[in-house]
């Protein structure tokens, strides 16, 4: 595996400093070799030469280099801003440790703040409200339960469902499929799909109940339909007939022409973190690019750029959820699920659409019902 060059984060980390990004408050440290201090990156004093500067991950790790806490920007003690995050983790906690859901009311008394204001902090800083996080976490339990085996009674109450018809209503959106089905890997579930040729190799489209459920890229026809069989094995899954035409057909015209809207109805299906960064993703105009940094600060998460890679890289559906518009920090392209050259590929006709516009005009106009599926 290559290694990751230091240097890249040490210039992204002195970009910070420059520009006394608060978002990288609490990230890192930096010390001056010529004082013998180390500092938030967010400290107000004035900004020291490039080559004087040291970083470390942590105040201990500067500590144990010889240095000393900034007066002014005060390292060794919580900000303002971690006292609030570890607030928030500590209310994370106390919902995932508990068999009753606490209240919005208790979670705010915990922390010393009101209800409004705690709120507020909480979907800022964890990406989500309590309400979503409290429901992804029982969705996550209740999938691990079906995936165990147990029976869908018993995986009910145990996730922390109130009753069998709240859980089906809950989870049926989560997982895109009843829960019994869930467990079964998708049995009696009806997939059809189809293989087509495109100018970035063969695409494999696929469709649910609710609508397209993946769109693949492979090299090679023959080994495309493994890619569905790895996610729903035991559904029942055979190649559609000549009414699914127009519905690959629209999706290859996306392959070849990018910036143009689509009109399908899809079945997207993820965390509510995922979906969050899948729906930011479709926001972003073709032929522009947005950083994984960029992206967790648009949804209301600015630690969370390394999540954000990982849920474009769980990404299914190709070109429609448009995850190759997601790019390094330094502008670099980055990686891909379906490999860097198509990618690039991507990028370049979206790019060179953007300059010429009225030869991509050929879609549904922007704000069809795909747009907000």
């Amino acid at each position: 595996m290559r290694k990751k060059d230091p240097r890249s984060d040490d210039e992204s980390r002195w970009r910070a400093i420059s520009a006394r990004d608060p978002a990288a408050e609490g990230t890192f440290v930096y010390a001056v070799t010529t004082t013998g201090v180390f500092c938030r990156p967010g400290c107000a004093s004035r900004l020291p030469g490039r080559e004087n500067v040291r970083f470390f991950d942590t105040v201990e790790a500067a500590e144990r280099a010889g240095y000393r806490p900034c007066k002014r920007c005060t390292p060794g003690i919580a900000s303002p801003r971690e006292r609030l995050a570890a607030a928030m983790v500590r209310a994370c906690r106390r919902i995932e440790q508990s068999e009753k859901w606490p209240t919005l009311d208790e979670l705010a008394a915990e922390a010393r703040l009101s209800v409004w204001h705690f709120q507020r902090q909480f979907r800022q800083i964890v990406g989500v409200t309590p309400k979503q996080y409290a429901d992804s976490l029982r969705a996550r339990r209740f999938r691990d339960r079906l995936r165990t085996g147990s029976p869908v009674t018993e995986a009910v109450y145990e996730a922390g469902f109130g009753s069998t018809s709240r859980a089906h209503d809950g989870a049926r959106d989560r997982l895109g499929m009843t829960p019994s089905r869930y467990r079964k890997g998708g049995a009696g579930m009806r997939i059809r799909y189809a293989i087509a040729r495109c100018s970035l190799g063969w695409i494999v489209v696929a469709g649910s109940e609710r609508g397209i459920c993946a769109i693949e890229f492979g090299d090679d026809p023959r080994c495309v339909p493994a890619l569905l069989e790895a996610r729903f094995p035991r559904a029942h899954r055979e190649e559609a007939g000549p009414d699914f035409a127009a519905v690959v057909e629209t999706v290859v015209a996306a392959v070849e022409t990018p910036a143009i809207s689509i009109e399908l109805p899809l079945d997207i299906r993820g965390t509510v973190f995922q979906e969050r960064v899948w729906n930011a993703l479709r926001r972003i105009r073709p032929g522009t690019t947005l950083s994984y940094a960029e992206i967790a600060r648009s949804i209301g998460k600015p630690e969370a750029a390394r999540a954000v890679a990982q849920a474009c890289a769980a990404n299914r559906l190709a070109v429609i959820v448009p995850c190759h518009r997601a790019v390094r920090a330094d502008g670099t392209e980055g990686g891909y699920r379906w490999g860097a050259a198509r990618k690039r590929a991507l990028l370049l006709r979206e790019r060179d659409a953007a300059d010429f516009p009225e030869a991509t005009r050929t879609g549904p106009a922007e704000g069809t019902a795909s747009d907000k599926a």
